[in-house]
């Protein structure tokens, strides 16, 4: 009987162990280079000026709530620009899901020629760049009376979260069969209550995923915030912006309020994370 070649041996073992493993290193290299800098604003955010730009970073320190008394409590806080982006973000997320449900359920069910190019058509205005839209809807605006309204915000975010409100909630419709509605009717149900007694609360999942995305979305913009909005109607992110200015930056509130907007995305996330997934991955196979 012939021993195996321990050359080869090694080398399949090699093979193995960067199969098992090679993926796990990847994901580690993913996680460290994604969360150091979250964790590098968290910890600058308890320290003095000083103790920022310290190398090598300390890690064990006094900490101080400085930054964040001077955001809450100081000249300028930033309560109302919190209000603001809470009011908007929510308020643009329910008109995007509400009208997403109609426009997808319609692409969904009804025979319409050409449909499958019209959902393109839908799916496609979302592509276009923010600033190719800037200027127009500025002056749209400013003959309509919605610069500097909250209003006015939530119609631009709406303006880019319904095209894909429709396009999720379509395939998320994909996925029912059409028998159970049928099945409704044929019980005396109109078209109408088939779909907000039968389709609409199986798919449930795919607009509570639909309503996270366009809340994200509408809390990190700082664009349409910046050109639409005063400074009774700014959000989060255009508070951050005015920490950097001519004569230097003020990088403990910068800090703080960076802690500040990401904490309750991340709150939220990890509240509704498998609500998240059940409502994404429902739609996964018309995708």
């Amino acid at each position: 009987m012939s021993s195996q070649n321990p050359d080869i041996s090694m080398e399949k073992r090699t093979r193995d162990w960067i199969g098992d493993y090679a993926p796990y290193l990847i994901l580690g290299v993913f996680v460290v280079w994604t969360l150091v800098p979250i964790l590098w604003m968290i910890i600058s955010s308890f320290k003095l000026r000083t103790g920022m730009f310290e190398m090598p970073p300390t890690i064990i320190f006094e900490p101080t709530m400085q930054y964040y008394e001077e955001l809450f409590f100081g000249s300028n806080p930033l309560t109302p620009y919190l209000i603001n982006s809470v009011m908007v973000s929510i308020a643009s997320a329910v008109v995007a899901v509400g009208l997403g449900t109609l426009g997808g359920y319609g692409l969904s069910r009804l025979q319409i020629r050409g449909k499958k190019h019209l959902a393109f058509w839908i799916i496609s205005t979302r592509m276009a760049p923010i600033a190719v839209v800037i200027v127009p809807l500025y002056f749209i605006y400013q003959y309509a009376g919605l610069l500097n309204t909250h209003l006015g915000l939530v119609i631009a975010y709406t303006t880019f979260n319904l095209p894909f409100a429709i396009w999720l909630m379509r395939s998320f419709f994909d996925e029912i069969p059409v028998a159970i509605e049928d099945a409704a009717r044929i019980d005396g149900a109109t078209r109408w209550q088939a779909f907000y007694k039968v389709a609409v609360p199986l798919v449930l999942p795919g607009m509570g995923a639909t309503a996270i995305i366009s809340i994200v979305y509408a809390w990190n913009d700082f664009m349409f915030a910046l050109i639409f909005t005063n400074s009774t109607t700014q959000t989060i992110p255009v508070a951050a912006s005015q920490l950097v200015t001519q004569t230097g930056t003020h990088w403990g509130q910068l800090m703080a309020v960076g802690v500040v907007i990401l904490a309750p995305m991340v709150i939220f996330g990890l509240i509704v994370k498998n609500y998240l997934v059940s409502g994404l991955t429902m739609g996964a196979m018309k995708q």
